[in-house]
């Protein structure tokens, strides 16, 4: 007979009965109907039990731009949109993560501010090469690299030679590196007009097509193991799906917003919807969901981007900071329409970045969950827990809503509890 301190029970994603014991903030029994007392039980009914997110891809932006977000209000939201660790990327904080000392700044101020345990990205530049084993020492997942101009001179892109020779270094490390895949493509006619539409031409499929032609190539030449961030397209998704079979280490993440909006919503939404890549037409969309519905989609990850109001004012959205704010909804949101989604939020995560007291709800790992309710629940922007309150899903309904999130068997109420997370050895 098992000995808990706390028995959660719900139902899991197929509507069956689901019990969850937990001792010390482990989970140490799941199933139907579970033997043994607790001290505590939590019944919630007919809500829905599943493992928390964990959200690889966010941009909290502090030191420096706390006034975009902030490690204490984008990890307040993120608990309340059902997440329970946060990879926070190099930028846009200032300074970017390109060393272990900046690595080391924020790890501090997260373990101060957070709300949810968290993991950092380390910054890939061309100058920032030397320093990726420094960064490896100090916990780094991972690092990012840009095939395209970033949006700030301070983290310029990665030319061909330095992806490969960095991604020597990655596999030496035994880290993946993580690549935002656009290159720009010969004789691209230069962008017409300043509207959603003439932003959407800027960047066709091509040019994530030729930036995941490029991160395979480093790929296959040193070894590494690579994460396609953001993909956008099923063509994208299917190129990498071939080079898994072909043997390569690569995985690819896409994000909710590329689900549950398409082109003729970014227009008629405007600036808040400029993102790179950008949203795709309403056929490539479906292709999209039918790809994650198979499986051929590893991870899911918010690419939250606030910045302040001011930033998204121009009447030229190439002007516009380009970025989707939205982390508190976006995956109730994208659960809607498929609630069967736990290996993609978190499994599926926890094993690529090599958590294993994450990822799942199994015996041995941390009881991180989420309790979720059935219901219609409209996208407020009064409801919005991020600094800013803007973002892409106002007016949208949700049929699922986040009552409680769990981190290590306790409910989430406020920062304090925060764990730096470091991959393990395999």
């Amino acid at each position: 007979m098992a000995d808990y301190h706390s028995k959660f029970l719900g139902k899991d994603d197929t509507g069956a009965p689901l019990e969850i014991g937990v001792r010390d903030g482990v989970i140490v029994a799941v199933g139907g109907s579970l033997d043994g007392e607790g001290e505590h039980a939590h019944d919630f009914g007919d809500a829905m039990l599943l493992p928390g997110w964990i959200d690889a891809h966010v941009h909290f932006n502090e030191p420096g731009r706390a006034d975009w977000e902030g490690l204490a209000t984008g990890s307040q939201a993120l608990a309340a949109g059902g997440g329970t660790v946060f990879f926070d990327m190099p930028l846009n904080s200032s300074p970017p993560v390109f060393d272990a000392a900046s690595l080391l700044e924020k790890k501090a101020l997260a373990e101060k501010k957070s709300w949810t345990d968290f993991a950092l990205w380390g910054g890939l530049i061309p100058h920032s090469l030397t320093s990726l084993p420094e960064m490896a020492r100090a916990g780094a997942v991972g690092f990012k690299a840009f095939l395209c101009d970033s949006g700030l001179t301070e983290f310029p892109a990665t030319d061909r030679a330095t992806l490969i020779e960095a991604a020597k270094v990655a596999a030496d490390l035994n880290l993946p590196i993580a690549v935002h895949a656009e290159v720009p493509v010969p004789n691209q006619p230069p962008p017409s007009g300043t509207d959603y539409h003439a932003w959407c031409r800027s960047r066709p499929v091509t040019m994530e097509l030729a930036g995941i032609e490029l991160a395979l190539e480093a790929c296959e030449k040193s070894g590494a193991a690579f994460h396609i961030v953001h993909v956008s397209s099923p063509e994208g998704v299917d190129l990498i799906q071939q080079a898994k079979a072909e043997g390569l280490n690569i995985t690819l993440e896409t994000c909710p917003h590329y689900l549950l909006l398409d082109e003729e919503n970014g227009a008629a939404i405007g600036n808040l919807a400029k993102c790179a890549p950008p949203l795709r037409p309403r056929d490539q969309v479906e292709a999209l969901w039918n790809r994650l519905n198979q499986g051929l989609i590893d991870t899911l990850g918010s690419d939250h981007s606030p910045c302040p109001p001011e930033l998204k004012t121009s009447s030229n959205i190439f002007e516009v900071w380009g970025g989707i704010a939205g982390i508190q909804h976006g995956l109730p949101l994208v659960l809607s329409r498929n609630p069967s989604l736990s290996c993609q939020i978190s499994q599926k995560v926890a094993e690529r970045f090599r958590l294993p007291a994450k990822g799942g709800l199994r015996v041995g790992v941390d009881a991180d969950f989420i309790v979720l309710q059935k219901g219609s629940f409209p996208i407020e922007g009064q409801s919005s827990l991020t600094r800013h309150p803007h973002s892409s899903y106002l007016g949208m309904t949700s049929s699922w809503q986040v009552a409680a999130t769990y981190l290590r068997g306790e409910a989430i109420t406020g920062p304090g509890r925060a764990q730096f997370l470091t991959p393990q050895a395999s």
